[in-house]
C-alpha cells in the first residue's frame, strides 16, 4: 500500500510516539561537552558530562539530533557550494573587466605612440626645411 505524501510525516510521526514511553525526558546539558555515552536495554542512552551527571535520551531523542545535524551539514554544503559559485562567477567578472582595462590602455599607448610618430615626423620636416631655406 502507497502512502500519500500528505500522510507520509503524519505517519512516521504515529509510529515514533506509539513506540516512545509516556514520560518524556528533558535533556539540560550545563557545558555542551559529552565524554562518554552508554545504552541500556529499553532504548534510551545516558550521557555523562563532565560534572557527573547523568542525563537520558530516548532513541527518538537521538534520531531527532542525528538528522539535525545530518540536516545542518546539508546547509553548510549547499552554502559552501553557493559561495564557491559565487567566488568563480566573480574572478570571471574580475577577469572581464581587468581585460577590458587592458585593451583600453592598449588602445591609449597606440594613441600615443602615433602621436609620438606625428611629432617626430613634423620636426624632421621643420628641420629639412630650415636647411632648405638657409642654403
Amino acid at each position: 500500500m502507497r502512502m500519500s505524501k500528505k500522510n507520509w510525516f503524519g505517519n512516521i510521526r504515529k509510529k515514533l510516539f506509539r513506540s516512545s514511553p509516556p514520560n518524556k525526558n528533558i535533556i539540560v546539558l550545563h557545558n555542551n561537552t559529552i565524554t562518554n555515552r552508554t545504552s541500556s536495554a529499553n532504548g534510551r542512552s545516558s550521557t555523562k558530562n563532565n560534572k557527573g551527571y547523568t542525563y537520558f535520551m530516548s532513541k527518538e531523542d537521538m534520531a531527532a539530533i542525528t538528522i539535525q545535524s545530518h540536516f545542518r551539514g546539508h546547509l553548510a554544503r549547499r552554502a559552501f557550494k553557493a559561495l564557491k559559485s559565487l567566488v568563480r562567477l566573480q574572478a570571471v567578472v574580475r577577469g572581464a573587466c581587468v581585460r577590458r582595462q587592458a585593451r583600453i590602455a592598449l588602445h591609449c599607448m597606440h594613441a600615443l605612440a602615433r602621436l609620438q610618430v606625428t611629432v617626430r615626423a613634423r620636426q624632421l620636416l621643420s628641420k629639412c626645411n630650415d636647411r632648405v631655406v638657409n642654403h
